[in-house]
C-alpha cells in the first residue's frame, strides 16, 4: 500500500480540521499525517492497544485511534486524530471512511490478485497486461498452472481458506473466488514441473477440503503456460475440462485438459453433425437396440484393448459364448468389434451418444 496514498488525503482533510490527523501502520509507525514532522516517528506502544479495539474507536496517550479495513487479526493500518475528547472520536471515524475508500480503490488498481482475475476473466486488454505487470513488478514469464475447483453438492465459503492455507505465498500461487461454486487456483511452477506433478497439487487440494470440510470437489486442470497473457486460455481449458469430464470421465474428480482426448472434440461438435454420424454409423438399426447387458460386454471388450480371451475370463462366460455375443452385435449394428476401423467407429459412437444424452437429446 502506497502512503503516497494516504498523504493525499489527510493533507485534503487539513481544510477541514485544524487538528494532526494521520495514519499508522502495524508497526506503529506513522506513514502519512498532516503535521509533516510527524512522519516517521514510531508509536510501538500504540500497537497492542489498537489490536485490542477490535476496529472500535480507541485512545491512548492523548491520541484517538481506528483501524482501517483489513484481512487478518492484526491491522494493517490505523488512522489517529490528535485528541481523545468526542470531536476527536468523530474526525477519526470520517477519517476512516474516507482512507478506507482511497485504500480500496489502490488495492484493486495495484493488487496482483485482482490483475490474475482481470486476466482470467478477459477484463483486461493483451496491451494492458504488460503495462500492468510492469507496475506490480509481476514475472511475466514463468510456468504456471490455472486449477479450477468446483463444489458439487453444495456451496462452502470456506473452500478459499482451505485452499489458501495449502498455498500461503500470495505473491506467487492465488486463490480467486470466481463464483458461490467456482475457486481458481493460479499455481507458479518450476520449469521440470510435468503432468503427475499438477496432478499431486490437484489431489493435494481434493483430500483437504474431504479432511477439512468433508465436501466433494471436482478439479479441472488447464495446460501450462509460460506467461501470465495465457492464463484466460488456461482457465477456459480447466472449464472445458469439468464439462468433458461430466460426460465422458464421471468416476474422475480431477481431469487434466490435456487427458481429454477424442471426448474434447466430440464435445465441441454441433448437436446435428453428432445426430447425423450415428445415423449413418447405424444404418441397419439404432444404438438403443442394443440392450443393456450388450452394451457392458462392449465396454469390457474396449477397456480389455478388444482381446477376446481376456474379456472372457473378466466376464466369467466362455469363449465362445462372448463370440456369439460378438456375431450378434455385428448382426444388428454392421459393426465387427473385433476388426480396429469397426472398433474405433463403434467406440467414438457410443461417445457421441453419451455427448447427446448429456444434451438432453436422447433420440
Amino acid at each position: 500500500m502506497s502512503s503516497r496514498i494516504f498523504q493525499s488525503i489527510v493533507l485534503q482533510l487539513k481544510d477541514s480540521t485544524d487538528r494532526p490527523i494521520g495514519v499508522i501502520d502495524s508497526e506503529g509507525t506513522v506513514v502519512a499525517c498532516n503535521e509533516l514532522t510527524c512522519i516517521g516517528e514510531r508509536w510501538t506502544g500504540v500497537v497492542d492497544a489498537v489490536n485490542r479495539s477490535e476496529g472500535n474507536v480507541v485512545s491512548y496517550e492523548g491520541r484517538t485511534f481506528k483501524t482501517l479495513a483489513g484481512w487478518g487479526a492484526q491491522f494493517d493500518y490505523a488512522a489517529f486524530v490528535e485528541g481523545d475528547d468526542s470531536e476527536a472520536r468523530l474526525v477519526c471515524s470520517m477519517a476512516v471512511v474516507a482512507l478506507n475508500g482511497a485504500k480500496t480503490y489502490y488495492e484493486e488498481k495495484h493488487d496482483k490478485a485482482t490483475f490474475i482475475k482481470n486476466i482470467i476473466s478477459d477484463n483486461i486488454l493483451l496491451g494492458d497486461i504488460y503495462v500492468r505487470a510492469k507496475e506490480l513488478h509481476f514475472v511475466s514469464e514463468q510456468p504456471r498452472a490455472v486449477f479450477l475447483i468446483r463444489q458439487m453438492e453444495s456451496s462452502d465459503p470456506s473452500v478459499i481458506d482451505v485452499i489458501q492455507s495449502l498455498f500461503p505465498d500470495k505473491q506467487t500461487d492465488f486463490v480467486l473466488s470466481i463464483s458461490e461454486t467456482d475457486v481458481a487456483l493460479i499455481k507458479q511452477l518450476s520449469e521440470s514441473s510435468e503432468g503427475k506433478d499438477l496432478y499431486k497439487v490437484a489431489k493435494q487440494v481434493e483430500e483437504a477440503l474431504t479432511k477439512e470440510l468433508n465436501i466433494k470437489v471436482v478439479i479441472g486442470i488447464g495446460t501450462v503456460v509460460n506467461h501470465i497473457r495465457d492464463l484466460a486460455r488456461a482457465y477456459k481449458e480447466a472449464q472445458v475440462a469439468i464439462e468433458v469430464g461430466k460426460v465422458f470421465d464421471t468416476e474422475k474428480s480431477i481431469i487434466n485438459y490435456e487427458n481429454l482426448g477424442i471426448g474434447r472434440l466430440i464435445y465441441q461438435l454441433p448437436t446435428t453433425l453428432c445426430e447425423m454420424f450415428l445415423q449413418e454409423v447405424f444404418k441397419k438399426n439404432p444404438i438403443d437396440a442394443l440392450d443393456q447387458e450388450t452394451l457392458f460386454t462392449i465396454n469390457k471388450f474396449f477397456e480389455n484393448n478388444l482381446n477376446v480371451s481376456e474379456t472372457a475370463r473378466k466376464l466369467f462366460v466362455h469363449r465362445n459364448t462372448l463370440v456369439y455375443r460378438l456375431e450378434k452385435i455385428k448382426k444388428l449394428t454392421g459393426l465387427d468389434l473385433r476388426e480396429f476401423d469397426d472398433a474405433i467407429t463403434f467406440k467414438v459412437a457410443l461417445m457421441v451418444k453419451k455427448y447427446l444424452i448429456s444434451r438432453g437429446i436422447d433420440n
